[in-house]
């Protein structure tokens, strides 16, 4: 003989504390991610175009060397002066062997300039230099 009742199961509703982590979680990610895409355009440096260009897209361990119309060289949001750009490559080449470095010259700038980035990397020991077109 069976006393208790049969009680009726009820659904237990959408819980709103995982919704709201997700959710969370998710624009911190789409956050970080726009940042890191952002950091390499965001200076006002217009690179010249190319007919054949291919559009890649620069892994995220690339460094991206920026050089202005007038001449200075910005890296990381950072001006750097020669030495300090030398010294830097000198340390990521004795770390990372193979280190890839983007360079993006302005078009209105002068080519010494550009000349000059890419003298530093060869002196630092950087290998695996590319520069940056626009399509």
């Amino acid at each position: 003989m069976n006393l208790r009742k049969h009680a009726t199961p009820q659904h237990p509703g959408i819980q709103l504390a995982p919704l709201v982590d997700v959710l969370l979680l998710l624009l911190i990610f789409f956050l970080m991610t726009w940042n890191a895409a952002r950091n390499e355009n965001e200076l006002d440096v217009k690179v010249p175009k190319a007919s054949s260009a291919k559009e890649k897209a620069a892994p995220i361990g690339d460094v991206v060397v920026n050089v202005k119309s007038d001449g200075n060289v910005v890296v990381n949001r950072r001006t750097l002066t020669s030495a300090e750009l030398s010294d830097m490559l000198k340390n990521l080449v004795q770390l990372y062997p193979d280190q890839a470095v983007v360079i993006r010259g302005d078009e209105t700038g002068a080519y010494k300039n550009v000349v000059e980035v890419l003298n530093i990397c060869s002196e630092a020991g950087v290998t695996n230099v590319a520069f940056a077109t626009a399509k």
